[in-house]
């Protein structure tokens, strides 16, 4: 009769890789969540700006923690602010793709 001695180890050496995988596209679909919440408080932040008669593209960018203000796109058009932010991420080309968005109008 063969030793099993180990097998567990063996198993779990095996497993490995794809459980960090999965931890790595979960940390991935955290960090788009957040960004999309991120890009939401910021839009209305630069709404709330513009209503008050202020510059809502400052408005936007300092409703923004530090990590965030160098990934994000602000622009407002007439009583409309939109922020495009890029979430952070281990690929540069997974920060593109996955870019959100969000959108804050003032009505008169």
């Amino acid at each position: 009769m063969p030793s099993e001695r180990g097998q567990a180890s063996v198993e779990l050496l095996g497993a490995l890789p794809a459980l960090l995988a999965l931890g790595l596209v979960i940390l991935q679909l955290l960090a788009v969540g957040y960004s999309a919440v991120l890009a939401g408080a910021a839009a209305e932040a630069g709404a709330l700006a513009l209503a008050a008669g202020g510059d809502a593209s400052s408005g936007a960018r300092e409703a923004l923690p530090g990590w965030s203000k160098a990934k994000a796109r602000i622009s407002v058009s007439g009583d409309t602010v939109r922020v495009r932010l890029r979430p952070p991420s281990l690929l540069a080309i997974l920060e593109r793709e996955l870019a959100v968005g969000a959108t804050a109008s003032v009505r008169s």
